[in-house]
């Protein structure tokens, strides 16, 4: 981008959510301009597990076609309590369908069923299968010279840079690959695929999970002719008369001057929310007021540029949500040299054999909940307490079977685990807790009392493998409970867990259709929010997988639509 110019409408942000928009107005004829602050594009999206939770779609009433409308409503009106706002949850439930059906229509969008039950089948209008879908994998030598622009995926959920599915499928051929010779060759061809991939570009180039949603995202608005311009942040909004006109934009390190982008029909802010915003988190996150600790897997960028240039400009910023974020348990990786990761603990926590404990040595929750859940969970049961972590405590079977954290099952190494502290060992639970700071003689009856239980497959304190969710992501081969078996053979080994998130809930105030409200109620001409930086309609709850993906996708599809009607182009 060298020049000032002028176009239709300024997209802010190359997540799913402003794609999404970007796409849909183009389509409508529009002209549209993709702006993203990263030398690469995809966002949070590409980091993510690439599921959307899209109730009564295509995909899903095959699976399940007795689900209904009534239920989906009942549902969301359950779980949002105080905040449901029927409005938007009848648009999202409207609309949803729709916008699947226009992208795999329309675009280079494919999306492949998922067997997630919701996160609490069990409440009224809660379903076992059906409405989370999954961005279909992708082979991104299809973006050509614009392939080394999609942000890579998670480095610490990767193995050597390789994606697994969010199915889980693969892992459990990675899990049985020293038992099972059918998984042996699966793995050992899914290797040499992969090292041929980084020889030849670098980088694996058959993707899944939220990298093949930014990647089919942002190849169908290149082959629409979508300028996606990185290294671009957006420095502020053009007001006249109140109303948003277009953003100034500069370059990435603040190199090569600045550029003014006029837009006809508006601006649309996809920032992904303010997850790296330290002053904001810091009031809106409980566990941070108390004075500890957080680490988010989210883009660094992410800093709430659209919530601020929004609050700049008389919109409405909010923290209202009990949980302000999508809670996501996650662990520090030391990878040597002064750099480091964060692990989001997405699967250890569901398997057999590990327990979740506070410092004072007890459980607090259910494990095998969703990870909103138990980061909820984690962060009221540490309240009054300055540090909010709990350990994940396993024995050797279940280290060797599953892996915990970022430590991989055997036959891998974990050695350097052990040396850089990342995992802790000790011969019996009371040296356990002594390594770790954990009240060693509480830990020992926690583990007693759990194995009693455990030899039979039952959770009596908090009912763990109760429901479908809690078995989904846990091992259908141990029986007669998944998510259950005694912690009894040592040495005994555990990771630090603390808090961080997905993204955030709270965010910009706006209409239905996505336009940014005043405190007053009155909308700013021009000015729209989508994604993360438009508040969520879940209300700080976390239902079910996709519930950021599929609300925002939809929304993206609705405000563009509405930009479009507004501009008098036919639909």
């Amino acid at each position: 981008m060298s020049q000032n110019f002028e176009c239709d409408l300024v997209v802010v942000g190359s997540g799913a959510a402003g794609l999404a928009a970007a796409i849909t107005a183009k389509k409508r004829g529009l002209d549209v301009v993709v702006l993203e602050k990263e030398p690469v594009f995809g966002g949070t999206t590409a980091l993510s597990g690439g599921v959307l939770w899209i109730p009564l779609n295509l995909h899903g009433r095959k699976q399940n076609p007795a689900d209904t409308r009534e239920a989906v409503r009942t549902y969301m009106q359950q779980e949002t309590g105080s905040y449901f706002d029927a409005a938007a949850v009848d648009a999202f439930i409207e609309n949803g369908p729709k916008m699947l059906e226009f992208f795999e229509r329309e675009t280079a969008m494919k999306f492949v069923p998922t067997l997630y039950p919701d996160y609490h089948p069990t409440v009224a209008g809660g379903v076992d299968i059906g409405r989370s879908i999954l961005a279909a994998p992708y082979d991104i030598r299809e973006l050509g010279k614009d392939m080394q622009r999609l942000k890579p995926p998670l480095k610490t959920i990767t193995f050597i840079g390789m994606m697994f599915n969010s199915s889980n499928a693969d892992l459990k051929h990675f899990f049985q690959a020293t038992k099972s010779l059918t998984s042996f060759v699966y793995v050992a061809k899914r290797l040499v695929t992969h090292i041929k991939e980084l020889v030849l570009y670098r980088r694996g180039v058959n993707v899944t999970s939220g990298n093949a949603l930014a990647a089919r995202l942002a190849k169908s608005a290149l082959d629409l002719g979508i300028p996606i311009f990185t290294d671009s942040p957006v420095l502020s909004l053009v007001m006249n008369d109140g109303a948003a006109t277009g953003v100034r934009v500069g370059a990435s390190g603040g190199n090569g001057g600045e550029r003014r982008i006029t837009a006809r029909h508006g601006v649309v802010l996809a920032c992904g929310g303010f997850p790296h915003d330290v002053k904001r988190i810091a009031k809106a996150y409980p566990h941070l007021k108390r004075g500890g600790e957080h680490l988010s897997p989210t883009p660094v960028s992410n800093t709430g540029d659209g919530v601020t240039m929004a609050e700049s400009v008389g919109g409405k910023i909010e923290i209202r949500f009990k949980d302000a974020a999508a809670w996501m348990p996650v662990s520090r990786v030391d990878y040597g040299k002064g750099e480091t990761g964060v692990f989001p603990h997405l699967l250890d926590r569901y398997k057999p054999g590990m327990i979740g404990v506070l410092k004072n040595g007890k459980r607090f929750t259910n494990e095998s909940n969703s990870y909103h859940d138990v980061g909820a969970a984690l962060i009221r049961a540490c309240e009054g307490q300055k540090d909010t972590a709990m350990w994940l405590v396993c024995d050797k079977d279940a280290l060797a079977k599953y892996g915990i954290g970022f430590v991989k099952p055997a036959p891998m190494p974990i050695g350097r685990f052990l040396r850089n502290g990342y995992l802790i060992k000790g011969n019996t639970l009371a040296e356990l807790a002594g390594n770790a700071g954990i009240d060693p003689v509480a830990l020992e009856q926690t583990v007693r009392d759990f194995n009693v239980g455990a030899v039979r497959g039952e959770d009596t304190e908090f009912g763990r493998g109760s429901t479908t969710f809690n078995r989904y992501l846990a091992d259908p081969a141990n029986a007669p409970n998944p998510c259950v078996a005694p912690v009894q053979h040592g040495p005994f080994y555990a990771v630090k867990v603390i808090m961080g998130d997905l993204g955030t809930f709270d965010g910009i105030e706006t209409s239905v259709a996505g336009e940014v409200l005043k405190d007053d109620g009155t909308k700013i001409a021009g000015l729209y929010a989508v994604g993360n930086d438009r508040a969520s309609i879940m209300g700080g709850n976390y239902p079910a997988a996709g519930i950021t993906h599929g609300p925002n996708m939809t929304f993206g599809f609705v405000t563009a639509n509405h930009i479009a009607d507004k501009a008098g182009l036919a639909a």
